[in-house]
């Protein structure tokens, strides 16, 4: 990998793409720095500071902990991330996104520009809720002088606050796509990268702060071994695929002969990628959000503080693990559809070895999916409890750095990102047969 991006440093076109890739990183990461007009920055660090509230954890671990110090860039890609599994989803159930999907690149063109629509609406609507919540002093409940972050509650200070939100995620939005056009990778994983790896080195020095063993440094190390242990196996996980071969029949088209090449179906172990761990992790944020903004005092009110606020018990950790096993199988079998599949091969003359054409191919891919899937929701249980057990096993109060979706992502990016990078490489240094 090192060496990928040491060539990719000797090529001029490339260097440029990557000095700008990462002038557009450094750029998001200093947004993420600068307040929203209206807030009390002093409270919120205070608040920060002290606040043990994981209410809001995720939303904060995508906007690289902007969100809790309520800057221009607090509420992240999460958004768009938001607006584009909807559309994915959506795309099954609606005819005309479907169309619109088979349309090829002016489809594809279309169901963006309808994402970016409802990624701004999204914006307003979770702005709205944060600045609300923030307001009436439940963002950080824990905080002496939670109800003093925003000290102007007036219609127009609200309605600022909410528009500088959602302008800083149509900024987001538009970085992304400067990175996608003009630099290296997907920009908008780009950016939830970045959000992500800028809140390692804080949690691991306060995890140093914290540890009891050899003035913290024993729980210091500990912690990066077992992320490398973690790196390790999800690279592992993430590569595994199962190929599926695939026979194409030979067809006479005049005197010429096509076809009759061999080829594969990857279906890879992990095939719902980390959506079921957000689709997991947003569920289980509802009740504690609804008990937390109805201040109730019910006897439900109560068990949901004491069993879902926190992600150390026993009740919740069984439930997130349960539900992202179900997201997984639920996100594959909307993703991927195997009738869809056999058919496409039927038309084109394909055939998998030993099974025929048409229904019992697409119920072969249906088996062969199934069975692969459990290991993969399996696996995205097992490494999202990770920072879960960590906080039991060392009592911290802060996130275990190199675990759940932070590590899926990262190691995610991270390979798809050396991938394209080997392949441009690949194609600039390519010298043929003929020299």
């Amino acid at each position: 990998m090192l060496s990928a991006f040491a060539r990719a440093f000797k090529t001029p076109d490339l260097r440029k793409k990557l000095l700008f890739t990462l002038g557009i990183m450094v750029l998001f990461r200093l947004g993420a720095h600068v307040p929203v007009p209206g807030v009390n920055f002093k409270a919120v660090h205070e608040c920060v500071n002290e606040s043990k509230n994981g209410l809001f954890g995720l939303v904060n671990l995508f906007s690289g902990g902007a969100l809790l110090q309520l800057t221009i860039f607090a509420l992240g890609i999460m958004p768009y991330i938001t607006a584009s599994i909807i559309l994915q989803l959506l795309t099954v159930v609606i005819p005309r996104l479907e169309a619109l999907k088979k349309e090829g690149q002016a489809g594809t063109a279309k169901i963006t520009q309808y994402t970016r629509y409802l990624t701004i609406a999204l914006a307003i609507l979770q702005g709205t809720g944060i600045v609300a919540t923030a307001s009436n002093g439940a963002l950080f409940s824990t905080c002496p002088v939670g109800n003093q972050v925003v000290p102007d509650t007036s219609v127009f200070r609200i309605a600022t606050m909410v528009i500088c939100m959602t302008a800083g995620t149509t900024v987001i939005m538009w970085l992304g796509e400067l990175i996608t056009d003009r630099g290296i990778g997907n920009g908008m994983s780009i950016l939830i990268f970045t959000s992500i790896a800028a809140g390692f080195p804080g949690n691991l020095w306060t995890i140093k702060k914290l540890g009891k063993i050899a003035g913290g440094w024993f729980d210091f190390f500990a912690v990066i071994a077992v992320g490398v242990v973690v790196v390790v196996l999800v690279i592992f996980v993430e590569q595994a695929q199962r190929r599926i071969p695939v026979q194409y029949a030979k067809r006479m088209i005049g005197r010429r002969a096509f076809g009759g090449t061999s080829t594969y179906i990857p279906l890879k172990v992990n095939q719902a990628g980390v959506i079921p761990v957000i689709f997991a992790s947003s569920l289980l944020y509802i009740p504690a959000l609804v008990a937390q903004l109805t201040n109730s005092k019910a006897g439900w009110a109560v068990w949901i503080q004491n069993n879902f606020t926190k992600g150390d018990h026993p009740i919740y950790m069984i439930s997130y693990f349960v539900l992202i096993v179900f997201f997984a199988f639920f996100y594959v079998a909307i993703s991927f559809n195997p009738e869809e599949v056999a058919d496409n091969m039927k038309k084109y003359g394909g055939f998998i070895p030993g099974i025929r054409a048409g229904r019992p191919t697409a119920e072969y891919l249906n088996y062969v999916l199934t069975r692969i899937t459990w290991p993969g929701s399996l696996y995205l249980g097992l490494i999202a409890l990770i920072p879960m057990i960590g906080l039991v096993a060392l009592n911290a109060s802060t996130t275990i750095p190199f675990g759940g979706t932070s590590i899926l992502i990262i190691v995610g990016v991270g390979l798809e990102t050396v991938k394209q990078i080997e392949s441009q490489l690949q194609q600039r240094n390519y010298e043929g047969f003929l020299r």
